[in-house]
């Protein structure tokens, strides 16, 4: 079985930008561990990316914060993150989940057997959107989250996520 790493969206708007909060500055060292346990070629990382009319898109207009407008320091990883991530594949996503991750996991899986783990932010949205999307495309695929490598917009949304998860048989770490 290959063990694949998904680190979602540690992006600076994120962390300590445009979103950021204490808790995903919280988790950047344990990301940073995780990372560092996989093999570079088992590792995708999902950036979110906007471009600069989304205050006019659905989602911009229910949250009205421009945030990882591609090109700009926001829409760049870490930079700790990002020098660790040289030859991961990076998708660039659109919205919360990424269909495209999705179907390159699910194309790998017919070849050799998956077992994928999540990281990243935010645990209640983008992380929750693509742990789904993958058990959507893969059902009978191991898929857990690592709560300690995660952090949703507040703790309390962070464990709805985890207990959301959990009801859809992602297995929580």
């Amino acid at each position: 079985m290959k063990k694949i790493l998904v680190v979602v969206d540690m992006q600076n708007d994120f962390i300590d930008g445009a979103l950021g909060t204490k808790e995903a500055v919280a988790i950047v060292e344990n990301v940073k561990d995780k990372i560092r346990s996989y093999p570079k070629e088992n590792i995708y990382a999902t950036r979110d990316t906007h471009q600069k009319d989304y205050l006019e898109t659905q989602e911009g207009q229910l949250l009205p914060v421009m945030h990882c407008i591609a090109g700009t320091t926001g829409w760049r990883m870490h930079k700790e993150i990002q020098a660790l991530l040289r030859g991961a594949k990076i998708i660039n996503k659109p919205t919360f989940g990424s269909v495209a991750l999705a179907k390159k996991l699910a194309k790998e899986n017919k070849t050799e057997q998956l077992e994928i783990e999540l990281v990243g932010l935010c645990t209640d949205i983008c992380v929750v959107s693509n742990a789904l999307l993958l058990k959507a495309f893969m059902p009978e695929a191991r898929i857990c989250v690592d709560a300690s490598c995660c952090a949703g917009v507040t703790p309390e949304k962070h464990a709805a996520a985890l207990e959301t998860m959990k009801s859809c048989q992602i297995q929580i770490r």
